[in-house]
């Protein structure tokens, strides 16, 4: 009876998570379905499903109803808060079929150049503060496969007119400055990766492989400095490969990364979730000799750009889709070329 009483109390533990839990699954390949976008009526990114394809039912809550599932930048349903009642829903997620990466010079060279396009944007409280995208180069040692530096060709930066600066109202700021280009320091030796706190998955599927990295800190406490207070600190890297390949450059197909923390001033009652998302999907590869990073940098105050980048049929226009919530809330800095 003492050995049959743990099992009973895992059975049970186990039964109460899943029944707390959503999980999508693509009826394309019958799989789990990470990096699913829930978005709430008023624009709010509700939830996000992790690399099983799991979201926390609890985050459904009726009055934000319908609900817009976002997946690679396109709306692939719109769901009711009763269709969060099953434990598993199922979803179309063809959408497009993945683009291979344009290869343009394979002489041996001493760098890597990946050029792509990428969006960036954080979320208060689950609503959009400020948003990013563009057209971005990382270079990479070619024998480290460590990165060396990064070149922006063009982007667009855009705010929410309403955000403003109360210094113990920290809900209210404006966080552009938390825009930064996907880090991706490590998608060169991902299967290298070693890292104290992390935890790693991995998840096969019909056309690519993914594996997704978490990192934790400051949980179960703050930490105060200049009368704010800081919790809840998580980081998740999500990077996508060609299936049963080696994981390198070549090899890539998508990179994501997720960064979360809770702020307040000590004088708010509540904290303030902040989450910054990071994507990138790269288009092209090639090698040189010469270092040319840092040719554009990515400068907050303004857009660049000199031609429409985003009408390209496979770029991850998430701008759009935030547009279509906000609408003129949602202003383009002033773009100098």
């Amino acid at each position: 009876m003492k050995k049959i009483f743990p099992l009973l109390l895992l059975i049970f533990a186990s039964y109460l998570f899943n029944a707390q839990t959503v999980t999508f699954i693509s009826r394309t390949t019958n799989k789990p379905l990470p990096k699913v976008s829930i978005f709430g009526k008023d624009g709010s990114i509700i939830a996000y499903s992790d690399i099983d394809g799991k979201i926390d039912r609890n985050l459904i809550k009726p009055d934000q109803e319908k609900f817009q599932l976002i997946y690679d930048n396109f709306s692939i349903a719109t769901l009711s808060y009763a269709d969060f009642e099953k434990e598993v829903i199922k979803v179309d997620d063809k959408i497009r079929d993945i683009e291979p990466v344009v290869i343009k010079n394979n002489k041996p060279a001493k760098y890597v150049f990946v050029k792509g396009n990428f969006n960036a944007y954080v979320t208060v409280n689950n609503k959009l503060n400020c948003y990013a995208d563009g057209i971005v180069t990382y270079i990479f040692d070619n024998k480290t496969k460590k990165l060396k530096g990064t070149t922006v060709e063009q982007y667009r930066i855009y705010r929410l007119e309403d955000a403003v600066f109360e210094k113990k109202q920290t809900g209210l700021w404006d966080y552009q400055t938390m825009l930064r280009l996907p880090e991706m320091k490590e998608v060169g030796n991902i299967l290298e990766y070693k890292k104290k706190n992390s935890v790693i998955k991995e998840l096969k599927g019909q056309q690519k492989d993914q594996i997704e990295i978490t990192g934790e800190a400051l949980q179960g406490k703050e930490f105060a400095l200049f009368g704010y207070r800081f919790y809840d600190v998580k980081n998740i890297i999500n990077a996508s490969y060609e299936k049963n390949t080696p994981k390198t450059l070549r090899d890539l197909l998508e990179f994501n990364e997720i960064g979360f923390i809770k702020l307040k001033h000590k004088t708010e009652p509540d904290y303030n979730q902040l989450i910054v998302y990071k994507n990138f999907y790269p288009i092209e590869l090639d090698f040189q000799d010469e270092n040319i990073s840092e040719k554009n940098k990515f400068d907050l105050k303004n857009s660049s750009y000199t031609t429409k980048y985003w009408e390209s049929q496979d770029f991850p226009n998430l701008q759009s889709v935030f547009s279509s919530y906000f609408g003129d809330k949602l202003k383009e800095k002033q773009n100098i070329k």
